[in-house]
């Protein structure tokens, strides 16, 4: 199974993350990645109960870090786009989606959780592959920093073991990295090429791209590059 980490960016209360280690351990999560969070005292550790251990083998890691060593990024929000036109928060999935998504594969996989008051914003959200929402109801759709980890943990809990390898981060940058060559050789609108570039992303982290996969989309790069710079050659050469 995937190497999964609930990663809170900026917790703002120390109550709530000594929650979410108790959530993760209830369902058998122990990697917890702190990103620049509040002071943690007696009471995270009095809220994390019997997932002391959690709170005290968190890591403390800045966002950049944590895009870096990941092979995959799901961010979590509340916040979605209201049209497939919007691609910064579309496509969208719920936690029992991405356990579909991420079911056969292995490699690190990091969950995203923003601050309680905002959230993560669209930057965060933008360097992300995957984007997770919780179904809740209209009436009442914000949901609890831990109550959130809780849902989406339940929702991942007991994975199998994976068959086949994630792509890692810096295998599947250096794909978006070439189709923004690409875009830039056949002319594609400058005002497109980012949001272009983002359904790129999103798309290349729903299919949970292996290393063959990215190797071979290079491939067909290539050969459209080599069809652009010889528009009269033969096949071949």
């Amino acid at each position: 199974m995937p190497e999964i980490s609930i990663v809170l960016v900026e917790p703002l209360y120390e109550g709530n993350v000594g929650f979410v280690a108790r959530a993760m351990k209830n369902f058998g999560f122990t990697r917890l990645v702190l990103v620049d969070p509040c002071a943690l005292g007696d009471e995270a550790f009095a809220r994390a109960s019997h997932a002391r251990d959690v709170l005290e083998g968190a890591v403390r890691m800045s966002l950049e870090e944590v895009y870096a060593g990941s092979d995959l990024v799901v961010a979590t929000t509340g916040e979605l786009s209201k049209s497939v036109c919007t691609s910064m928060r579309m496509p969208y999935f719920t936690p029992a989606e991405i356990r579909t998504i991420l079911e056969e594969a292995e490699g690190s996989v990091s969950i995203l959780f923003g601050r309680e008051n905002w959230g993560l914003n669209n930057e965060e959200v933008s360097r992300a592959d995957l984007i997770c929402t919780i179904p809740t109801s209209e009436i009442y759709p914000i949901m609890n920093l831990s109550h959130a980890v809780a849902v989406v943990c339940h929702d991942l809990a007991h994975l199998p073991r994976g068959t086949y390898r994630l792509a890692g981060k810096t295998e599947r940058e250096s794909l978006i990295e070439h189709f923004g060559q690409f875009l830039e050789r056949i002319e594609h609108p400058d005002y497109k090429r980012a949001n272009t570039l983002l359904m790129m992303r999103r798309i290349f982290g729903r299919t949970a791209l292996t290393t063959r996969e990215v190797s071979t989309l290079h491939g067909l790069l290539r050969r459209a590059e080599w069809h652009l710079d010889h528009p009269d050659g033969e096949e071949g050469q």
